[in-house]
């Protein structure tokens, strides 16, 4: 029931907006999803599954718009400006992907860890949810990684290792303005750390 996994997914987020997580009941959340509570079990299998798949979808849409963000027809050093922006943007507006980029939960937040028995499920997309949420450096690093994909396709070995250091700083500059933004707007900071750094 795919339809009705997105569903509840998109009612827990909503609900996370005017609830704390610890707060949050389950019959209210598939009741706004138009479905039963059995159903929400059904997909989930628990509370801590609704949690760490609601996790995990933000994690995937996450890295979706840093997909987006780097496959535009631009400069090496403005798709790094790119890819810092929407991660600003997306760690501002999303507070689960800031919770996710950062390793700060707060309290109103569904923390997940994995599931006591990883792989019970029978439902595959909650396999891959039971697993649990990306640590920080997991996800930076799947950042860096699907950065330098992009930006190294056709050149030269010798320049790859180079290119992912200044991808590197352009995702840690961007979490740094995350946790304490300042003054200087990302973009003039990115581009003048990827100048420099080459």
């Amino acid at each position: 029931m795919p339809a009705a996994r997105e569903s509840l997914l998109d009612s827990a987020l909503a609900a996370l907006t005017d609830h704390d997580w610890p707060g949050m009941r389950m019959v209210d959340v598939a009741s706004a999803a138009g479905v039963s509570r059995q159903t929400l079990y059904n997909e989930f299998g628990s509370r801590d599954g609704l949690a760490r798949a609601l996790v995990r979808r933000e994690a995937d849409r996450y890295l979706q718009g840093v997909d987006r963000a780097l496959a535009g027809p631009a400069p090496e050093c403005e798709l790094m400006v790119a890819l810092a922006e929407w991660t600003v943007t997306a760690a501002a507006s999303h507070p689960l992907v800031r919770a996710l980029l950062t390793g700060c939960w707060a309290g109103r937040l569904p923390a997940p860890g994995p599931a006591p028995r990883p792989g019970r499920s029978y439902v595959p997309a909650q396999r891959r949810a039971d697993a649990g949420p990306p640590a920080p450096a997991e996800l930076i690093a799947a950042v860096r990684h699907r950065a330098a994909l992009v930006l190294t396709a056709g050149r030269p070995e010798e320049d790859t290792a180079a290119l992912v250091y200044r991808c590197e700083v352009a995702v840690r500059l961007a979490l740094s303005h995350i946790v304490a933004p300042g003054d200087l707007t990302l973009g003039h900071l990115v581009r003048d750390a990827v100048v420099r750094a080459a």
